[in-house]
């Protein structure tokens, strides 16, 4: 059966009463994940609650706010930027597209560019809690996509070309600005589940084989919606833990919550660095 709704008619009324309150249209949407957070720039919107624009009840998790605000980068840049500090799971409840509602809703104002991060398990050799890595594919294994249903034209095509999900410029200019800041960033497939539960080590050889070297519960449904709308994309993952099998260790949702913390400045840099280069948006 169809999505029963793809939230259409409420996304136009939410992009109209922003309009109509004459606040700032974004050029950069950002969605930041868990533990990670971080000052930008100069703010335009302070932070407000996601429920004011989204028609369905909502609600965080530990670790997570959910709040956006507009924010203007340092530097000699205009770049305006949607932020998102936290974002909604499928794992909670929520349809696909309730979990790109924020997504729409920023393609929608104007944004051209989606820079997403999340917290990741590292199934590839030698990873260590703590590293940061530029998502060059993924593999959506959650069983969801946002664009099943009748959606309107004016989103998008039906069947949407993703073999630049993660747009190689973007990747590009990001590897730059790291290697300026000093950064090690690594290169993985992202594989994305449905979740809450960790994946079992017998999964997790399952996604090695598949090609994927992060696996996460976010980010894919995000990236596909966005892409579908026009907007390029760059994915960026910081891994909190090894994943199941690789390690004896037990994972706890408050040790990737710890990591995130501990290594959240490098993450944050190497944002402010891209939102304040001026190279994201031509």
């Amino acid at each position: 059966m169809p999505e029963s709704t793809n939230y259409a008619a409420e996304l136009e009324q939410a992009v109209e009463q922003w309009t109509r309150q004459g606040l700032p249209t974004p050029d950069v949407v950002l969605v930041a994940g868990s533990g990670l957070s971080g000052d930008f720039g100069e703010t335009l919107v302070p932070a407000r609650d996601l429920g004011e624009i989204l028609p369905f009840e909502a609600a965080g998790i530990a670790g997570h706010a959910l709040s956006l605000e507009v924010l203007r980068a340092g530097g000699e840049t205009t770049t305006t930027t949607m932020y998102y500090r936290g974002r909604l799971h499928a794992y909670q409840g929520f349809t696909a597209a309730q979990v790109v509602f924020p997504m729409r809703f920023a393609a929608s104002l104007g944004a051209r560019v989606a820079i997403v991060t999340n917290a990741a398990g590292g199934m590839y050799e030698g990873v260590r809690a703590g590293d940061l890595a530029l998502i060059e594919d993924h593999l959506n294994l959650t069983g969801l996509n946002p664009l099943r249903g009748s959606l309107p034209a004016t989103w998008g095509p039906q069947f949407p070309d993703m073999s630049d999900a993660y747009d190689p410029d973007l990747r590009a200019t990001t590897r730059e600005i790291a290697k300026e800041l000093d950064i090690e960033l690594k290169d993985a497939v992202y594989a994305g589940v449905l979740g809450p539960s960790y994946e079992t080590p017998a999964e997790i050889r399952a996604f090695s084989g598949m090609g994927a070297g992060l696996v996460g519960m976010s980010t894919v449904l995000e990236v596909i919606a966005a892409r579908h709308m026009g907007l390029r994309c760059l994915g960026l993952s910081l891994v909190t833990n090894p994943a199941a099998g690789t390690t004896d260790e037990l994972l706890r949702h408050e040790d990737v919550l710890e990591i995130g913390r501990s290594a959240a400045a490098r993450v944050e840099q190497l944002i402010a660095g891209l939102l304040a280069s001026g190279r994201l948006v031509g």
